[in-house]
């Protein structure tokens, strides 16, 4: 509810705190949308890890939502004027009821909520694909980032109309990597340098064989370095992309020409790494969207729908399955993409023109939705 100074209070709960630096953009992101549409309000982030959020984004207020009893849920939520669902990926298997929880704990208490650029999927479980159809119902907007998010909702069972627009990340804006930071991390320059992204096998990826993919990627990584003369740098995303960084790193016949980052950076500073690169190859959807913005031309080695719907937004090639018979097919799209790369960049830019402005909708709805929210009740006339 409004403070004292009369001020509204917004809330954002995501997968936030420094699990995924995809999330961390996003959330970025959100904040800049709603410091814009709302100068005023006291935004309150729910975060998986409140400590890191309170050191890495400016806000009034952290909540460490994780293991909240009903009656601390009830005391946090009731203090809100809007909550926000979103965005990234919060409605899937196991997780979908987490999130709606809190959702509908802030229906209880009068609290309206929308769900912004949201991510859904896979989403199968019994459980969660009520839960979502019942809590979505009562939503101000549904809001998702991609037509597969819209699709798998459908088949769930929502009936309401969904809006898709994009990735709040794509309006992300970069900061400097320096050649102090590159020389700190071992990565040579004057030399091509080729970004590589690799993920763990999980519920998003479950069909990954984990030993087979690090043995392919092994081999398209000694194929940049052969084929382009290029280092490779490995970007971890997750935390536990490090270790798979490092598996795959094993299985390279010239292992010196790769480096896999050891420091600790913030999203603007990965995506001002991007300018350092000539090509990109990789799994996780957000270094895929760091590489567009970023005008590197990309191949995605796509394992869930999101993937395969950036990659098609942003006319990259896409493979069926990541699977070491693939290798040559692999080899093939890279050596196509490396001889077309001019070309690509034209088309790549103009393809992300259309993806931000899509994503500045994001912005539009939001603050239709606060308008919405603040817009005082109309006077009743008694008779």
């Amino acid at each position: 509810m409004t403070d004292r100074l009369g001020r509204p209070a917004i809330g954002v709960l995501g997968s936030y705190g420094g699990l995924n630096q995809g999330d961390e953009a996003i959330l970025t992101c959100v904040l800049d949308s709603l410091r814009v549409q709302c100068p005023a309000a006291r935004v309150v982030v729910f975060s998986r890890d409140a400590e890191h959020t309170r050191a890495h984004h400016d806000v009034a207020e952290v909540v460490g939502w994780e293991g909240m009893s009903q009656r601390q849920s009830l005391e946090v939520l009731s203090r809100l004027d809007v909550l926000v669902l979103g965005g990234g990926g919060v409605l899937y298997d196991s997780e979908a009821r987490r999130y709606l929880r809190l959702v509908r704990i802030a229906r209880e208490c009068g609290v309206p909520s929308f769900a912004y650029a949201v991510g859904v999927g896979p989403l199968t479980d019994a459980d969660d694909r009520q839960i979502v159809r019942e809590t979505l119902a009562d939503m101000l907007a549904v809001i998702v980032r991609d037509e597969e998010s819209r699709l798998i909702l459908e088949e769930v069972g929502v009936t309401r109309d969904i809006v898709v627009t994009a990735d709040p990340a794509l309006l992300l804006t970069p900061e400097e990597f320096s050649e102090d930071m590159l020389r700190c991390e071992g990565i040579p320059q004057g030399v091509r340098l080729v970004g590589m992204s690799v993920r763990e096998p999980g519920r998003a990826a479950e069909k990954l064989d984990e030993s087979g993919y690090h043995a392919l990627l092994g081999d398209v990584a000694d194929f940049l370095v052969s084929r382009m003369d290029a280092h490779v740098v490995f970007m971890p995303m997750e935390r536990q992309d490090v270790g798979h960084a490092h598996a795959v790193l094993s299985q390279m016949t010239a292992p010196e020409k790769g480096r896999v980052l050891n420091g600790s950076y913030r999203p603007r500073q990965l995506l001002g790494l991007m300018r350092h690169l000539d090509l990109a190859v990789g799994m996780r959807l957000h270094f895929l969207i760091f590489a567009a913005v970023s005008g590197v031309p990309f191949l995605p080695l796509p394992y869930a729908g999101k993937v395969f719907d950036f990659a098609r937004a942003a006319g990259a090639p896409a493979l069926t399955r990541v699977a070491r018979e693939q290798c040559g097919l692999l080899m093939a799209e890279i050596d196509r993409l490396w001889d077309e790369r001019d070309g690509r960049r034209d088309e790549l830019a103009r393809r992300v023109r259309v993806l931000r402005e899509r994503a500045l909708t994001n912005h539009t709805w939001c603050a239709k939705l606060l308008d919405q929210v603040r817009a005082p009740a109309p006077a009743t006339t008694e008779v």
